[in-house]
């Protein structure tokens, strides 16, 4: 696609956002991945030696949003996904 296509002129407002991830957002993806990642297996980590059960539970629930989040993030980064928004 033309880069020309995805400038804005001044005082337009853009209907919606270009089906592209540039560079940029790729990286903020990545970044983003990595961080729930991480919270994910230091949340389960935490709930594997937590003796409390309503503790455990709750890091156990935790974890598994961010590992929910993590998905969701992993499927902007496929192609495939890309063409279909």
């Amino acid at each position: 696609m033309n880069a020309q296509l995805y400038r804005q002129q001044p005082g337009q407002i853009m209907p919606e956002p270009p089906n592209v991830n540039s560079t940029k957002d790729h990286l903020y993806l990545k970044d983003a991945l990595s961080w729930q990642l991480t919270a994910m297996k230091m949340l389960r980590h935490g709930a594997d030696n937590c003796n409390d059960p309503e503790i455990r539970e709750f890091l156990h629930r935790a974890g598994q949003m961010h590992q929910k989040h993590y998905q969701v993030l992993l499927s902007h980064l496929n192609p495939a996904n890309v063409a279909n928004h």
